[in-house]
């Protein structure tokens, strides 16, 4: 997804609550732990383990967690501490590597293990004191290990507080210091007693209050907002009737009133009732003041021939910008623009490894605020996605747009593979039409994180009454997760799925078969292109 970042960022929306400061340092665990945190209700970021100790340190934060990763202490250009964190004189916990890099900046000795030990482990708590003071003494629990690398032996003024088969060291201690580590990674679920263990660092050693709930952060989102736009300026929002858009506007509405405008586009990519539903829903029911604009035959002509799915995706992105600008420049006094900006991406933007390898891009504004002139609001850039549902709730928004699943910023353009032409996008209105309708009859909709249709440009033979048919297949897909980051594929009753692949047959002119994606992400993507 195109992201553009902001040169006038607003204020921090967490100014007054208490900081906990993850230090990234590679792990793919390390949204997981701030999510742990997040959900204890304190707020927390994640940044780079290389990141300024002083810009940081200024902002006084309560706690330091540092990440795990798959580095060895010992590899040449290994991601190093900066001993200042250890001086901060504030509780330190170390995970996994983040234990080996404090271990070997104060002098302790880490080697490599007889072997990778990767999954399940029992850990016994030799003393239930630090970390593990709500674990009992004694007391045996499961905990999630991966890690080649071991420690050995301890710093001066560290003591082993639990053990396991393979790891001696495996929870370490220096009350004096304020100084704990784990090896293991109680922010996974695999981990039985993780949260209590993330909850004694927070709580019981850092002593922070938990103040970060959904109230608190609307509340400083639209004081934030307010004040961060002029009495005479007008703010517009790309508004797509997903989760994010909608939260993000009816933010800004609170704080700004008439002056938002929201800009809602029909591409031609939109399902099934999608255009007047939206409009419907938030700029009625919701009084949201919205321009709708269709633009179906622009988009959709531009289109016209072309089947890869990138080069689909930047027409579609263009065509869009176009569209926007059009319509943004007949409101006087536009000087801002929402960008529905959620925490995972800024987390992307500054990884200590670079921004991943783009898999996909999606369309959004970006280079609308250089190409007007436009300062960016992103008043939701320090929330999970499950965090901006928790705000939408707060916001009182309706549970039935609040519980819509993910919808992709090209639409069915990349549902619809292949040429994207009406005939073929009508098939595929339908009959992801019939899937969510079904979903929803079933009681099955609120069950799965994100389900839809996509039509398969895969022609095969059938037989509908006395004819031989040759036409277009059908690809059902419905998975489980969290935040899409990961997903499994949904275990969808086989009744349920026979009874939508007999409608979707039945009434979707043009298609004569119907599967069912069983691949999870990864190694696949949860949308098709």
């Amino acid at each position: 997804m195109t992201r553009v970042r902001a040169r006038d960022t607003p204020a921090r929306m967490s100014r007054a609550h208490e900081l906990v400061v993850i230090l990234d340092f590679g792990s793919q665990y390390t949204q997981l732990i701030a999510r742990r945190i997040r959900e204890a209700s304190v707020y927390c970021e994640i940044h780079p383990y290389n990141a300024s100790y002083e810009a940081i340190a200024a902002r006084s934060p309560k706690a330091v967690i540092l990440s795990g990763g798959p580095s060895s202490v010992y590899d040449e250009g290994a991601p190093a501490l900066d001993r200042r964190w250890l001086e901060l004189g504030v509780p330190i916990l170390g995970v996994c590597y983040g234990l080996q890099v404090i271990a070997h900046a104060l002098g302790g000795k880490v080697e490599p293990a007889a072997h990778h030990e990767y999954g399940a482990a029992d850990l016994r708590v030799l003393s239930n004191e630090g970390v593990l003071r709500r674990l009992a003494l004694a007391e045996t629990t499961r905990v999630w290990m991966s890690h080649a690398d071991r420690l050995v032996n301890l710093p001066s003024g560290f003591k082993v507080i639990a053990e396991s088969d393979n790891c001696p060291f495996a929870a370490v201690a220096n009350d004096s210091a304020r100084i704990w580590g784990v090896q293991f990674h109680p922010e996974v679920e695999h981990s039985v007693r993780g949260r209590d263990i993330v909850g004694a660092f927070l709580f019981d050693l850092a002593k922070i209050a938990p103040t970060w709930t959904p109230g608190s952060f609307v509340s400083d989102a639209i004081e934030t907002i307010a004040a961060q736009v002029p009495a005479d300026d007008h703010v517009i929002c790309g508004l797509s009737g997903g989760v994010d858009s909608t939260v993000a506007a009816v933010l800004c509405h609170r704080a700004l009133g008439k002056r938002l405008t929201c800009i809602f586009v029909d591409n031609g990519l939109l399902r099934l009732g999608e255009f007047e539903q939206v409009q419907r829903s938030l700029g009625g029911e919701m009084g949201l003041p919205l321009i709708a604009v269709d633009a179906r035959e622009r988009f959709l002509s531009a289109l016209s021939g072309e089947t890869d799915p990138e080069k689909k995706r930047k027409i579609i992105g263009r065509v869009f910008i176009e569209v926007f600008e059009e319509e943004a420049r007949k409101i006087k006094g536009a000087r801002f623009l929402v960008q529905g900006t959620l925490y995972p991406d800024v987390i992307e933007s500054v990884s200590h490894k670079g921004p991943s390898v783009v898999i996909k891009s999606h369309h959004n504004v970006g280079g609308l605020p250089e190409r007007m002139n436009l300062k960016l609001i992103e008043p939701l850039r320090e929330l999970f996605k499950d965090e901006v549902r928790a705000a939408g709730k707060a916001l009182d928004i309706p549970a039935a747009l609040l519980g819509r699943h993910p919808f992709p910023g090209p639409g069915l353009g990349i549902r619809c593979l292949g040429d994207l032409n009406e005939t073929r996008l009508d098939a595929l209105r339908k009959a992801d039409h019939i899937f969510i309708e079904e979903l929803r009859t079933s009681g099955l909709y609120d069950q799965v994180w994100q389900a839809f249709a996509a039509l398969l440009p895969v022609r095969s033979v059938g037989v509908m009454g006395d004819g031989r048919t040759y036409e277009e297949t059908i690809a059902l897909r419905a998975v489980t997760s969290v935040d899409g980051m990961t997903a499994d594929w949904a275990k969808l009753p086989h009744d349920f799925l026979a009874r939508v692949s007999g409608r979707i047959i039945s009434e979707v002119r043009g298609v004569n078969r119907v599967v069912y994606d069983i691949s999870s992400k990864p190694p696949a993507t949860i949308e098709w292109e």
